[in-house]
């Protein structure tokens, strides 16, 4: 009996330690992997900020190898050359004006389908599919027609040649994300509202929206990365210099017949820099809104 109960006891600790070998090798091969896919996101970012150091036959012949000297002539270059409080002013308005006035539009949108009743399921889904449909439609496809459209209203070379089609392309993301959330917000919430004599538009403002803010966040933070970075369309329908945005900036270094390489690689280190550290201080709110709407959809 004592034989096999000592049996027992050694099979059951080398299955132990044979579970604790495997974990410890899985949890060393979770951490390998991670840290290379971290080094291969972050290559492209150090090889461009050495590459900032560099001058233009440097760059064209030693792409790869460090600096002959560290010399900041680039940021120089970019600094001179680029007026950047009046980028940053361009790109602030644009982007706070787009994001208030699609935030609301795609949230009432989205809360009329998730909580309006309509005739059949079937239109309802019909307009859902309508509005997510943007999401397959390349930016480019829209140039042209959003151009000549412009072009007819007068509008090029204008706060609003922007916004307008920023608030377009935004609207399938932003209506995908909002009523990933409502669709598991509990009805219980504006059903004592309700009963409290709460009208459908406090209903939204005070009791929806102010629980909805990590997906509102979430919008936030995408929509301002987009605009930040977002370049068809300002190329296309800016021209004038005093409507110039940060990322259509950059582009002035390209000329007709040269390229300031140097220039322009520092000129984006400037422009990546900030958005790392938005990033940075709202990735929580990203991580929070992404999952609230994965899990409550």
């Amino acid at each position: 009996m004592n034989s096999m109960s000592g049996a027992t006891t050694s099979s059951a600790v080398k299955e132990a330690k044979r579970v604790k070998k495997g974990r410890i090798t899985g949890s060393f091969g979770m951490t390998v992997l991670a840290y290379s896919i971290t080094l291969l996101i972050m290559f492209p970012f150090l090889w461009m900020i050495l590459l900032s150091f560099k001058s233009n036959s440097e760059i064209l012949n030693n792409p790869f190898s460090l600096p002959e000297t560290l010399s900041f002539d680039n940021y120089e270059r970019a600094l001179a050359t680029l007026n950047m409080g009046l980028l940053y002013t361009n790109t602030f308005i644009i982007a706070a004006i787009t994001i208030v006035i699609e935030v609301l539009i795609t949230f009432m949108s989205s809360y009329a389908l998730t909580r309006m009743v309509f005739r059949s399921e079937r239109l309802r889904q019909s307009v859902t599919a309508f509005l997510l449909a943007g999401l397959a439609i390349p930016a480019f496809i829209l140039l042209f027609p959003v151009y000549r459209l412009t072009l007819s209203f007068g509008l090029l070379n204008t706060y609003a040649s922007l916004i307008i089609p920023y608030i377009a392309t935004s609207i399938s993301f932003n209506t995908l994300l909002f009523t990933g959330f409502l669709r598991g917000f509990p009805r219980e919430v504006e059903e004592a509202a309700i009963i409290d004599g709460t009208g459908l538009l406090t209903l939204g403002r005070s009791v929806v929206f102010p629980i909805i803010m990590p997906v509102v966040a979430t919008v936030f933070i995408f929509n301002m990365l987009y605009i930040w970075n977002e370049f068809p369309f300002a190329v296309t329908l800016i021209s004038n210099e005093t409507m110039t945005t940060i990322s259509l900036g950059i582009s002035q270094f390209k000329g007709r017949f040269n390229i300031d390489y140097g220039g322009i690689i520092a000129a984006s280190t400037l422009l990546i820099i900030p958005q790392l550290v938005f990033f940075a201080v709202f990735q929580r709110f990203i991580i929070e809104g992404m999952t609230a709407g994965a899990v409550k959809g």
